[in-house]
């Protein structure tokens, strides 16, 4: 397989090595949110009251060994921020990071869309995030550690992140201070994996868009994972260990730069023309359902995409540049095996707290549905935005739409708001 293919895998799970993370990480993040200026602290300006904080939590000698935690919420004064009494923490999706999709006015380049982070914040909810250790190197950066950036890495990382968001939130009972562990894409599939394996600090898991478990009338889609592990195992073997992102990044910058110039990526179509295609026909290279794509297309007679339905051009680009450059690839091996059913995982049986599923009909949609009726919950939520029947699949709303399209805020943001208020 390619390394555009291998980039491209949006899995999830964990193996029977994920064991909890040890009482000692949650020792030594009360500690450090206890100790008045422990790390490097970021505050920026979102809007209004309302700001993204970024602590950054060392937590061994490895080039990445980071913990990069994100707060947006509002303020009662400058480094004062309020206390609601309902918190999530979100877990991004692949070639992005916390900010990129979740606060994409913050990005590099920033983007016109208003962002899922504020949308909350601004309805007293706090928002909470982790960034994976893979979002950190440069272009240039030191990446020798990047093979050790698998999914057990990342649960002990989410473990620590939820771990320092409720020793910093004030409460006087611990249970009630507990967080919504939530997740876009892969974030919502790590989502599920953790809930599963350990699901301290849980007090309920919100998923965008994403499946744990395949469906049995849907066995291609298993045989899709086997053989994208199988061709990462070789190319680990090989000592691949950057599933790079630069496909995405030349895309987003070139659409943005030079819109109507050949496509050095698709040389049958311009720049802007191989950002149209990607996003709404990403099914042809990345089959994760049989007609799944990033963003809602506008499709002439032919078939090809003249625009985007739901999100502007302008956001869809700022993702896509935006991206971070290094991606692992043992994570998406390990998520790869997991989905083929190669290796034991938890299962999601163990999920006892609520659920609540969110999906886009032109995605994961309906095909994450399954996953739900495999929880212990007695309170499960699910709803898929759309905007057309099934035969009309191929044109409704996409993977991103979710957190970039206009009417996401009405479709999409306040369903998860009053959900997340209720619980």
């Amino acid at each position: 397989m390619s390394r555009l293919g291998l980039s491209f895998i949006v899995l999830f799970a964990c193996t029977s090595a994920f064991a909890s993370p040890p009482l000692r990480i949650e020792t030594e993040a009360e500690s450090l949110a206890s100790t008045p200026t422990p790390f490097p602290v970021l505050r920026e300006f979102v809007t209004e009251d309302i700001y993204h904080y970024r602590f950054d939590i060392r937590v061994g000698t490895a080039p990445n060994a980071i913990v990069r935690v994100h707060r947006v919420v509002r303020e009662r004064a400058p480094w004062r921020p309020r206390s609601p009494a309902h918190a999530i923490m979100l877990l991004h999706g692949d070639f992005a990071n916390f900010v990129t999709n979740f606060v994409p006015t913050l990005g590099n380049p920033a983007s016109s869309a208003p962002g899922l982070a504020p949308y909350l914040a601004a309805r007293d909810i706090d928002v909470w995030g982790v960034d994976r250790r893979w979002t950190l190197p440069s272009a240039n950066g030191d990446i020798s550690d990047l093979g050790e950036m698998g999914v057990a890495q990342e649960l002990g990382d989410i473990a620590i992140a939820l771990t320092f968001a409720r020793a910093t939130r004030p409460s006087g009972d611990r249970d009630t201070s507990r967080i919504v562990l939530g997740g876009f894409s892969h974030g919502g599939e790590l989502a599920y994996a953790y809930a599963a394996a350990n699901g301290r600090h849980v007090s309920a898991v919100a998923v965008l868009d994403a499946y744990y478990d395949i469906a049995p009338e849907h066995a291609e889609l298993r045989e899709l994972a086997c053989a994208n592990a199988a061709a990462g195992r070789e190319a680990l073997a090989q000592g691949v260990t950057d599933s790079d992102n630069s496909f995405f990044i030349t895309l987003g910058e070139l659409a943005r730069s030079a819109p109507q110039a050949q496509s050095p990526v698709f040389s049958s179509y311009t720049n802007r023309g191989a950002l149209l295609a990607m996003n709404g026909l990403t099914y042809l290279l990345a089959p994760y359902t049989p007609l799944y794509h990033l963003s809602a297309p506008i499709l002439d007679a032919n078939g090809n995409v003249t625009a985007l339905r739901e999100s502007s051009e302008d956001s869809v680009s700022a993702w896509f540049a935006s991206a971070p450059p290094h991606q692992s690839l043992r994570e998406t091996v390990e998520l790869d095996e997991i989905w083929c059913g190669t290796t034991p995982r938890p299962e999601l049986s163990n999920i006892r707290v609520p659920l609540l599923y969110l999906g886009a009909a032109g995605a994961f949609g309906d095909y994450g549905l399954y996953s739900t009726t495999r929880v212990s919950s007695t309170d499960v939520t699910a709803l898929v935005v759309r905007r057309f029947g099934p035969a009309r699949v191929a044109e409704d709303f996409g993977h991103g739409d979710l957190l970039y399209a206009a009417d996401a805020p009405a479709l999409a943001w306040q369903p998860l708001a009053t959900w997340l208020l209720s619980h």
